[in-house]
């Protein structure tokens, strides 16, 4: 088992879009096989900062997804509204 850190930095004023279409994005990720759970978080300092950590049954699973064209597609609801490529940190334990 794994678990993925994904650090976002949404442009200022597109929270709210973010927010929806980060929930479009997690509804589809629930449905991927190997995927378990993942929780969103907001930097106490900086709203406009998130982490999502995601656990997944193993390495191959995750890049199975992050490499799918499905995966591809939901990022680009994504991608326009963030500051900086969002930051990606495989985690095992």
């Amino acid at each position: 088992m794994i678990h993925v850190l994904i650090e976002r930095h949404i442009a200022e004023g597109m929270l709210s879009t973010y927010e929806e279409n980060s929930k479009q994005v997690m509804h589809h990720t629930y449905m991927v096989p190997g995927f378990i759970a993942g929780e969103s978080f907001i930097d106490t300092h900086e709203p406009n900062h998130r982490y999502l950590l995601c656990k997944w049954r193993s390495i191959q699973d995750w890049y199975r997804w992050l490499q799918s064209e499905e995966r591809k597609e939901l990022h680009n609801l994504i991608h326009p509204i963030l500051t900086q490529p969002e930051i990606v940190t495989v985690l095992e334990n």
